[in-house]
């Protein structure tokens, strides 16, 4: 017998407080019924990364979403595909985001973000949210991919929308399918211009033009990079924030020892997971730690409730960066982890190495506001209050609170 959870995973409540939830669901078993949504949940670590290093039997082709007209729309996507469809996109996704090349760019990020530190710590307090952790995913990133000045206002929103829509129906679904709309029609319309020579867009389009890809494929294509690219990175700098705020002796670790920045980013993806969960379908019987799952059933996979599960973590909800979270699945894992992962890894070492030389101690300054999303975990707003290394900051000339 499958164990049932009756409650909501993704009303107010529940996508404020997630956590009891998560335990409650481990708690049940490797498998739970969710009647709520009218699918099965797999919650455990171990079970989770089974799942994931498995997808000819838990496909992505019949969608990844939570309701039925995202899991339409989304079929033929980097995300919503598999086999040999999957890995052409994938490989063409792919070649401006080798370690190689975001090596290459790792200077610029740098310098960018020092940049912006400088400018936040003259001024002593700021929102972590939109001052912060907003700006090089919204600006930076958008000039990689080729997207032009005057259409950047929206990027976020349709950030959001994306992963709104990928949700249950409920309210914020219902809400999601204006941007999404406008997301993909300007994206369509971008894939008939002319695009800035070198930029990951124009590298979608010339594969498209060498039979790569069919060009019907471009637009989706180019919100593959997008969407993913905002929201996940944005939710992790504004996680990031809020951890080390609320665990002062963390961040004093951390500026003894730069080097675990790299440790650092990975303990904030675990804790704080930016995207809770996608659904497979499954493709014949299957059963998950004795657990018999049948075939054509949607399951929904659950990275928050892994990265925290007691049985792969000890103190699993503990915010530890001495621990060794290499491990964690924050951006999936096997065929269809996150192929944009490398430069959020790169984006957010850069502004946690930016800070670490600058910032002595954070404080949250006014109670931070959560951005209540179907998939995603962060914050509206997030008032940071940051009190200079005295060292650091007469060095670098530039001023104190």
């Amino acid at each position: 017998m499958i164990p049932t959870y009756d409650l909501d995973l993704f009303a107010d409540d529940a996508l404020a407080e997630p956590y009891e939830h998560y335990r409650r669901l481990r708690e049940l078993g490797p498998v739970v019924w969710l009647s709520a949504h009218d699918l099965y949940a797999v919650p455990r670590y171990a079970d989770v990364r089974s799942v994931l290093e498995n997808p000819e039997v838990f496909c992505s082709g019949r969608g990844v979403g939570f309701n039925d007209f995202i899991n339409t729309v989304g079929v033929g996507t980097t995300l919503m595909s598999d086999g040999d469809q999957h890995r052409r996109l994938r490989s063409v996704i792919l070649r401006p985001l080798t370690p190689k090349a975001l090596a290459q760019l790792r200077p610029h990020a740098q310098a960018l973000a020092d940049q912006l530190a400088d400018q936040l710590v003259r001024r002593g307090e700021f929102d972590a949210v939109s001052d912060l952790a907003e700006v090089l995913p919204s600006n930076w990133v958008p000039e990689l991919l080729g997207w032009p000045d005057d259409a950047r206002a929206r990027l976020i929103d349709w950030g959001s929308a994306n992963f709104d829509a990928l949700g249950p129906p409920n309210a914020r679904t219902d809400a999601a399918g204006a941007g999404l709309m406008e997301m993909a029609s300007y994206a369509g319309h971008l894939a008939q211009t002319t695009l800035p020579e070198g930029s990951m867009a124009a590298g979608i389009l010339a594969a498209a033009a060498r039979g790569e890809i069919e060009p019907a494929q471009c637009p989706l294509a180019i919100i593959d990079y997008l969407a993913p690219s905002l929201d996940t990175t944005i939710s992790a700098i504004g996680n990031a924030m809020w951890l080390f705020a609320n665990h002062p002796h963390q961040w004093q670790l951390l500026r003894r020892d730069h080097d675990r920045i790299k440790h650092a980013f990975n303990e904030v993806l675990r804790v704080e997971t930016p995207l809770s969960s996608f659904t497979r379908v499954t493709t014949r019987t299957i059963e998950i730690d004795g657990v018999e799952i049948p075939a054509g059933v949607r399951v929904m996979i659950s990275y928050a409730s892994a990265n925290r599960d007691e049985r792969q973590w000890d103190d699993a909800d503990v915010f530890d960066i001495t621990r060794n979270s290499a491990g964690h699945i924050a951006f999936g894992y096997g065929d269809h982890a996150c192929a944009g992962m490398g430069l959020a890894r790169l984006e957010g070492a850069a502004v946690l190495g930016a800070l670490v030389e600058r910032v002595e101690r954070f404080e949250l300054s006014a109670p931070p506001i959560r951005k209540l999303n179907n998939l995603i975990r962060s914050f509206a707003s997030l008032p940071i209050a940051v009190y200079p290394s005295a060292t650091d900051y007469k060095a670098n000339k530039i001023g104190g609170r």
